[in-house]
């Protein structure tokens, strides 16, 4: 597979969950995402408005990171943060689902918040995107939670927060993939730092890439002659 910059750029949601950032940092972040055209700037609930309006005239989205990074708040509190994020702004959301419910094998609270947090997604037209964080889970549960995804059909299922012990695996990636059936596509982050990191994830099935790292990737295609 090879890839084009524009093919890349759309596919990267430009990262910035650090406790530490700034005003500053978001209006760098947005105008990064303006001039090499990613697909959306990631970013904590927060600062949503601010980026909505540095962002103002452009096609990049604005995304909003819920119950990050951790998962451990209750379904309720999700819902709250998203709609805050929503009235905000934000035209998709990246929830961390409870994953110590999916260590216990409760698959059936995986369902509810899904559900609840799809719904909502929908009532408000934007996108959504699950984080297992699957460096916490077996196989066996990556599989189990894709297939309630492939039946309860967010826009997106995706690896990792980056924020947790490792990131995304093309061989995580490609699980997903394969059992979160046709109508969910598969977001890859967490240590994604290269193109031949990000053609990899591609290769194996994802269609958005969450990373930091986004115009360290596009300079590396220029610098080998890609177009």
């Amino acid at each position: 597979m090879e890839l084009t910059i524009r093919q890349v750029a759309q596919m990267i949601d430009h990262t910035n969950l650090h406790a530490y950032a700034t005003t500053d940092d978001f209006k760098k972040l947005c105008d990064e995402a303006r001039t090499f055209g990613f697909k959306s700037v990631a970013i904590n609930t927060y600062p949503v408005k601010i980026c909505r309006e540095f962002l103002k005239g452009s096609e990049v989205l604005t995304g909003a990171a819920v119950s990050f990074p951790l998962g451990q708040t209750t379904i309720q509190s999700k819902m709250d943060e998203v709609k805050n994020a929503i009235a905000d702004g934000c035209q998709e959301f990246d929830y961390v689902m409870n994953v110590g419910k999916a260590k216990e094998h409760d698959y059936a609270y995986i369902r509810k918040e899904m559900e609840q947090l799809v719904a909502l997604a929908r009532r408000s037209e934007i996108c959504c995107k699950v984080i297992f964080e699957t460096c916490y889970l077996t196989e066996s549960e990556i599989i189990q939670v894709a297939k309630i995804a492939s039946e309860v059909k967010p826009d997106f299922i995706k690896t990792s927060t980056g924020f947790a012990t490792a990131g995304a695996t093309a061989e995580n990636v490609r699980l997903m993939k394969q059992y979160c059936g046709p109508d969910v596509q598969v977001k890859a982050a967490g240590g994604i730092r290269s193109y031949e990191a990000l053609k990899q994830m591609a290769e194996a099935g994802a269609t958005r890439i969450g990373t930091s790292s986004g115009i360290k990737i596009i300079e590396e295609m220029k610098a080998l002659g890609l177009k």
